[in-house]
């Protein structure tokens, strides 16, 4: 779900610095096919913020597909707010896109992405208890950031329209997709590689659009 399309939103975005902030989530380098990478993960990083230079970040991190990864590993980790600001910081400076993979529960890292967000991106699949979900983890968010928007990933059982489902959760429909196909298949062999008209790029792109009028303010970094 979620980490699918953070990863779709970085591999669309052109060069894309691509955060995850999911401690116990095993890894986002491992849905780019970019585990062997070579590079720091979160582990590597030390807990203290400061500047730092895009270059310096760059270089240090495994790249994959054009995408530069600040990946968690296979074990359970912290992840410090002020090292997470520091690497946002050092991206938005290097003018890349950067996308945070934010889990659900908002511990001090991922409710400062939160918060310094240009958008947050909210993704629901098309049934009564997800969009029901999705309205609750919405009025969290809302609560850090007002820039909230919805993508709604099909197919619908019960006939739902992806409009309704914004509508139910009280957000703006950013994008509907139809499912990804052979997704489960690609992802286990070698990674997600997207081509130009798949319902995830039509998606993502969509979503990438909305970025430059999101709010008006100055943002802490250029992210969803």
């Amino acid at each position: 779900g979620a980490s699918v399309f953070a990863s779709a939103l970085a591999r669309s975005a052109g060069e894309a610095l691509l955060v995850d902030l999911d401690p116990i989530g095993g890894g986002i380098d491992l849905l780019l096919g970019g585990e062997s990478a070579p590079g720091l993960r979160w582990p590597d990083l030390g807990g203290d913020g400061g500047r730092l230079g895009w270059a310096a970040v760059r270089d240090a991190l495994p790249r994959q597909g054009g995408v530069y990864l600040m990946s968690g590993t296979r074990t359970c980790h912290e992840i410090a707010p002020d090292a997470l600001a520091a690497v946002m910081e050092a991206g938005r400076r290097g003018g890349v896109t950067v996308v945070c993979d934010v889990p659900r529960q908002l511990a001090a890292a991922a409710a400062y992405a939160a918060e310094n967000a240009d958008l947050l991106v909210v993704l629901t699949t098309c049934d009564v208890r997800a969009i029901a979900a999705a309205a609750a983890w919405a009025g969290v968010l809302r609560a850090a950031n007002p820039n909230v928007g919805l993508v709604v990933r099909g197919p619908a059982p019960g006939g739902l329209r992806a409009q309704e489902a914004a509508e139910a959760v009280g957000i703006p429909l950013l994008a509907a997709m139809r499912p990804e196909p052979r997704l489960a298949q690609r992802l286990e062999r070698g990674g997600l590689r997207l081509r130009r008209r798949s319902p995830l790029t039509v998606a993502a792109r969509a979503v990438l659009e909305v970025l430059p009028n999101s709010g008006g303010r100055e943002p802490a970094a250029r992210a969803a």
